[in-house]
């Protein structure tokens, strides 16, 4: 049974000292192009589209490919990856920004911030300038990173990027893998949209319109979640 859902229905405050975003599906709505390529994959190899794409959200490709077809060879994995990957640089169709996310991103300027996505730099890159939204200034992608979300690899070498504790930091996340790679690292979450809302976390919100951030004089950030 999943957790219990936490949602911001009354106004919620958390604090940290540094943020470690999310991309797709927490500062950037990719869910169109995700779809399109997962789904050719699936009818590829013959299975349930919806089943793949609920897997899909959040992780490394050849991960969710692992998953889905154990014991295939990994490099059959990884080449698909890379042919994915590929098509996902040149497909910015209904790539748009999450409601809110333009001016949270520029309430940030000189705060502590990183990004730590299961995409590439490329693919990181070509996103967020589809969506129009500046890059945080210290990134955390596929490449940084042996093992991807759910692992809490990345969020610890985001924490470690920007000088902090894990402890100190606060996650926004979006997805299942995302939610446990933050809770695995000793992180706690605001969850961004609908597919947080299944998961138990610090808060939620539906999008980042619902949520500012301010900061102390001592560089403690108050996060405010309407």
């Amino acid at each position: 049974m999943p957790a219990a859902p936490t949602t911001a229905t009354t106004p919620v405050t958390l604090t940290a000292r540094a943020l470690l975003l999310d991309m797709d599906g927490t500062l950037v709505n990719s869910d169109a192009v995700v779809e399109r390529c997962w789904h050719r994959w699936a009818e590829a190899h013959d299975l349930d589209p919806a089943e793949v794409l609920r897997l899909a959200h959040g992780r490394q490709g050849h991960a969710t490919m692992a998953a889905l077809l154990p014991g295939r060879p990994a490099e059959l994995n990884h080449a698909d990856n890379a042919r994915m990957l590929a098509e996902e640089k040149t497909d910015v169709e209904g790539v748009v920004p999450v409601p809110g996310a333009a001016a949270f991103l520029a309430s940030l300027a000189g705060l502590p911030h990183a990004l730590v996505t299961s995409a590439d730099e490329p693919l990181a890159r070509v996103r967020m300038a589809a969506a129009g939204l500046p890059l945080p200034p210290a990134l955390v992608t596929a490449e940084s990173v042996d093992a991807g979300k759910p692992d809490p690899e990345g969020f610890l070498k985001g924490a470690a990027a920007l000088g902090f504790a894990p402890a100190d930091c606060l996650a926004l996340e979006d997805s299942s893998a995302g939610i446990a790679a933050a809770v695995a690292a000793g992180i706690p979450v605001l969850g961004i949209g609908h597919r947080a809302a299944a998961h138990r976390t610090a808060a939620h919100a539906p999008t980042l319109e619902q949520v500012t951030v301010t900061a102390a004089g001592d560089g403690t950030l108050t996060v405010h979640i309407a």
